[in-house]
């Protein structure tokens, strides 16, 4: 109960401070938009820059890390596609965007919160690695799965479709911000005081106004029918992805640290760009924010159940 009451809630009443705020009337549903926009193209993009430009990438860009959340990852995509193809019977682009839901969980707006408040500011350097793969995985996967189903009898040479795949990426901001953490990083780039300061700002801004911002976007959605789809989804992302990272890190020998980040990464509900990337295509739009909404609400004992599982 502490660990409910000390770590998770107060990442929770954050969020619904927003969804009351909006629910209430007293901040603008286009404010929220605002909100948004902020956080996701310029103040998260911050934080994963500043944090991959100082990266130990020796230290903590451990080989088994990644396989152990990212095997899980790819097994929950392969989990969902089938499973809303052969459950549910949705067609193909459907069943791509809810793969794409049941992969992609809340990593930045939870994940990082969250571990910081169970174990410290200091052991937050596995959800970094974690992160720096994670949206550019994410929508290789997803985007990659979609347009294969789309581009079926449309002809596209290798070449047309890598550029449509790799143009759709490098549109998103999270992608550029991490691809030039690394680069930095890599490059060895001293960053200027002033700059690095400036980036501080925007970076204490980032988590508080997107779980804010977030709790508005969920007033939006209002969970409508597919409830057996929804659980199906909330079973993939919020037990069986967990489980997998847990697993695969045990029998990797995974240290305490890099297991813990894992997995509260891995036990996340899927965030809002699962509605993102269904919006983006025009398909399965309301599973997806449905999804998104409820997952978020039964984080909050499944969390708890990891936190108490997690040495």
């Amino acid at each position: 109960m502490a660990a409910l009451l000390e770590v998770i809630l107060p990442v929770f009443l954050v969020i619904g401070a927003g969804y009351a705020a909006v629910w209430r009337g007293v901040f603008a549903d286009s404010g929220v938009d605002g909100l948004m926009i902020f956080t996701q193209r310029f103040a998260i993009p911050c934080l994963l820059f500043r944090a991959l430009a100082e990266l130990d990438l020796g230290q903590h860009l451990d080989i088994r890390l990644l396989v152990s959340f990212y095997a899980g990852s790819a097994a929950s995509f392969a989990a969902g596609l089938a499973g809303a193809r052969a459950l549910f019977g949705r067609p193909w682009p459907d069943a791509v965007a809810i793969g794409f839901a049941c992969m992609f969980c809340n990593t930045v707006l939870l994940g990082l919160p969250i571990t910081e408040r169970a174990y410290g500011a200091d052991a937050m350097a596995g959800n970094y690695a974690i992160i720096a793969f994670h949206a550019p995985f994410g929508y290789a996967v997803g985007i990659t799965a979609m347009e294969l189903v789309r581009a079926r009898g449309m002809g596209l040479s290798p070449g047309a479709f890598g550029a449509k795949v790799l143009r759709a990426m490098f549109s998103n901001a999270l992608i550029l911000g991490i691809a030039a953490g690394f680069a930095v990083n890599l490059l060895a780039i001293p960053l200027p005081g002033p700059l690095t300061d400036a980036l501080d700002l925007m970076i204490r801004a980032a988590i508080p106004a997107a779980l804010f911002g977030l709790g508005g976007v969920l007033y939006r959605y209002r969970p409508e029918g597919d409830l057996r789809q929804i659980g199906f989804m909330l079973a993939v992302t919020l037990l069986m992805h967990p489980a997998l990272t847990f697993g695969l890190g045990s029998a990797l020998a995974l240290p305490t640290e890099g297991l813990r980040s894992a997995v509260v990464t891995a036990a996340m509900p899927a965030g809002v760009n699962a509605y993102i990337f269904a919006n983006m295509y025009g398909v399965a739009r309301r599973v997806a924010a449905s999804t998104v909404l409820m997952g978020t609400a039964a984080s909050l004992l499944t969390a708890w159940f990891w936190l108490a599982v997690l040495p």
